[in-house]
């Protein structure tokens, strides 16, 4: 893979620098969240009828909406906001970040990943290193000349109030736990965990009881989402079959790290039964999530791309069928999440970057 799949692998495990926590008050409307600029959609990008840039440089991801759909939560590296590795910041939908810095609502303190509001709306999960070490780790990009990713041993996953406080500890064994999301329905958390001595799926109640673990296949089991009514669980997967590729992949695991550049989706029941290959596409395919109606997927891949690179994002049904392309970028587009009103998606992408390296947050209006 190209430098583009380097730049996802460190948006995806990130965290840095320590300042005072302030809250945000939420947005009392979103009657001008679309206030932006349709010069932002590529020709061909028909499901959106608007589109709006929240943030203007660094590497900025994974931002997910609260349960009322008036704030969002992200991560970023921003060099500018005083970061080495990625924290946690919170925002209200209506604003953008050109020239101006978010509250961060971590800890400031070791490298952050995936954090996600819990239903109260004034709560949320994240994974962190900062019991380990307060300094940021180190992110190896390579291995044997091929890109990887780090699996932290460190991390653990903690809940925080929106004012950067954390209030309780949701794990503990020895080993990488982190990329929790919780469930519409507001009683499960699912998350991956090599506390088994592979990367597998788990659930757990809210405060962190009654832990079972889904999946069981060797193979990296990753960035997990449940289906709107709660139902399902569509994530992304390595699946090492041969010798050779067992090998590689049990080595790197030994070592912390995982290569993300064979990666198809899988669906299964919240329970993890009744598990499917959803793709056959070959390259990476991830960060998958449910489309509102709980019948299609929207993903990132570059099966099309023959150097690695462009990502766009496609939507496919959970049945596998009718494989669609939605964005029609020529670098990268990831992290696809819908409002909890499906009206809205916010997504990072290179496009309006200037040339740079920076992958920024959107927000569009989507339309069918």
């Amino acid at each position: 893979m190209k430098k583009i799949l380097v730049l996802a692998a460190i948006i995806t495990f990130g965290s840095c620098k320590t300042e005072p926590k302030k809250s945000v008050e939420p947005a009392a409307e979103k009657t001008s969240l679309m206030a932006g600029s349709d010069t932002l959609i590529h020709e061909g990008e028909k499901y959106f009828k608007s589109i709006r840039q929240i943030t203007f440089g660094g590497d900025n991801a994974e931002a997910y909406w609260s349960w009322d759909d008036k704030q969002m939560i992200f991560q970023s590296n921003f060099s500018e906001w005083g970061l080495n590795c990625d924290q946690m910041f919170l925002m209200n939908i209506n604003e953008d970040f050109r020239g101006n810095k978010p509250p961060m609502v971590s800890t400031g303190m070791g490298r952050t990943t995936c954090a996600y509001f819990l239903p109260d709306n004034k709560h949320f999960v994240y994974g962190s290193t900062h019991l380990v070490d307060e300094e940021c780790p180190e992110v190896p990009l390579r291995k044997n000349g091929n890109y990887v990713w780090p699996v932290y041993d460190s991390f653990d996953i903690f809940v925080s109030d929106l004012e950067g406080n954390i209030t309780a500890q949701l794990t503990n064994e020895k080993g990488y736990d982190a990329e929790a999301t919780v469930s519409p329905k507001g009683d499960k958390i699912v998350f991956t965990s090599d506390r088994s001595g592979d990367l597998e799926l788990y659930t757990m109640n809210l405060d962190g009881s009654d832990v079972k673990q889904i999946t069981n296949e060797l193979g990296y089991d990753g960035g997990a989402f449940f289906s709107p009514d709660g139902s399902k669980l569509i994530f992304r997967a390595s699946r090492p079959k041969t010798p050779e590729e067992i090998k590689k992949y049990k080595d790197l695991l030994a070592e912390g790290l995982v290569e993300p550049t064979e990666m198809e989706l899988f669906i299964c029941n919240a329970d993890g039964s009744d598990l499917k290959q959803l793709t056959f596409l070959g390259n990476a395919n991830w960060s998958p999530f449910f489309h509102p109606s709980g019948n299609k997927i929207l993903f990132s891949s570059n099966f099309e791309a023959e150097k690695g690179f462009p990502f766009n994002l496609y939507l496919i049904d959970i049945d596998g069928k009718n494989l669609e392309r939605v964005t029609h970028g020529e670098t990268f587009d990831a992290f696809p999440v819908f409002s909890n009103d499906g009206k809205y998606l916010a997504f990072s992408s290179n496009r309006n970057n200037g040339g740079t390296r920076d992958t920024n947050l959107f927000i569009a209006e989507w339309q069918e």
